[in-house]
């Protein structure tokens, strides 16, 4: 009988009780060998380093500690990392593949719940919705009372993604139930074929800009695209048109979207922001043109459990000698495509 490999839960506590039910945990414990204890949010507790001579595989969320070449060294027998959400920028570096461990994320899965707050913030976008309902003057008047919020339609519009991610593929696939809407797509790194096969159009950021009503973000984080929609950026969007970001606050000069929206040229939809949280000084809190909402559009409540089946499903792959879904490479991970 093949011996079932050591495995330990790397992520905080409050991340653990997400995860796994007893349903979930139970079909780990079918799969591997839990230790004691099953569960860590800290590799340099004692008890902790006296399994992980034996740990071969890790499940890792939010919560769990950088795998540092020292902990990595407490852990020589580790051959595959799992993480249970998304992003695993922070979480593991160079070391991991240099020792040939390989890694995988839910970030798939983790992209569903993305993509549909995307596409219910790009139909609000398109009725003006959350400005309109933030506006006491209009909110309560009839649509005739409205003016200076631009075509309040979801017909024949043009929708820029800029980042051709996993999300933003995601959010092309499902503009396609809006009847008539052109597609852009932003992204040095993108397959003009395969944007095209997805529904949309691939162009420079420069030229995508201008002809937009909704402009979407889903660029990684990295240095080179910091402030990438800054006030130069921001002045090329036509009137009325809606920046809305669902990837990372540091895409988008926050100083410069606040001047155009105080200026009610521009409107924003926010799930991130930088910083995160905003000061209680930023502008963008009082804005009627923009709404803010506490970082909900990933994985939350039973959304969750579908991140935890995925990995435990990828788990059963890579025991099974099969190829993984959701591998991150070094590459991928360079690129931020995986990350």
């Amino acid at each position: 009988m093949q011996t079932k490999p050591h495995a330990l839960v790397v992520m905080s506590r409050e991340s653990f009780e997400a995860h796994f039910d007893a349903a979930r945990l139970a079909r780990l414990a079918g799969l591997v060998t839990l230790g004691d204890p099953v569960w860590t949010d800290d590799l340099d507790a004692p008890a902790v380093r006296a399994q992980l001579a034996d740990v071969e595989v890790m499940l890792t969320s939010w919560g769990a500690p950088q795998l540092t070449p020292e902990r990595l060294d407490a852990a020589p027998a580790l051959r595959a990392v799992l993480h249970c959400a998304g992003s695993v920028r922070g979480l593991v570096g160079d070391d991991v593949w240099r020792r040939g461990i390989r890694i995988t994320s839910a970030a798939d899965t983790n992209a569903i719940p993305v993509a549909e707050y995307t596409l219910a913030a790009i139909i609000f976008a398109g009725k003006k919705v959350p400005f309109l309902a933030a506006d006491e003057r209009l909110a309560y008047e009839g649509w005739g009372r409205v003016t200076g919020y631009g075509d309040l339609s979801n017909f024949a519009q043009t929708v820029g993604i800029v980042g051709f991610s996993r999300i933003g593929r995601k959010v092309v696939e499902l503009l396609k139930v809006l009847d008539g809407t052109t597609c852009l797509v932003a992204d040095p790194h993108a397959d003009p074929a395969e944007v095209s096969a997805a529904g949309a159009t691939l162009v420079e950021l420069v030229d995508l800009l201008p002809r937009v009503d909704v402009l979407s973000l889903h660029a990684p984080e990295l240095q080179e695209t910091r402030h990438l929609i800054g006030t130069e950026q921001l002045r090329l969007l036509p009137d009325h048109a809606t920046v809305i970001n669902t990837a990372r606050g540091s895409l988008v000069d926050s100083d410069a979207l606040a001047a155009e929206c105080a200026s009610g040229r521009l409107f924003a939809i926010l799930d991130v922001t930088d910083p995160e949280p905003l000061p209680a000084s930023s502008p963008l809190r009082r804005l009627a043109q923009v709404m803010v909402t506490p970082h909900v559009a990933g994985s939350l409540g039973s959304e969750i459990g579908r991140l935890t089946d995925h990995t435990i499903d990828e788990l059963a792959r890579w025991l099974q000698r099969q190829p993984l879904r959701g591998e991150v490479t070094a590459e991928s991970w360079a690129l931020g495509r995986s990350a």
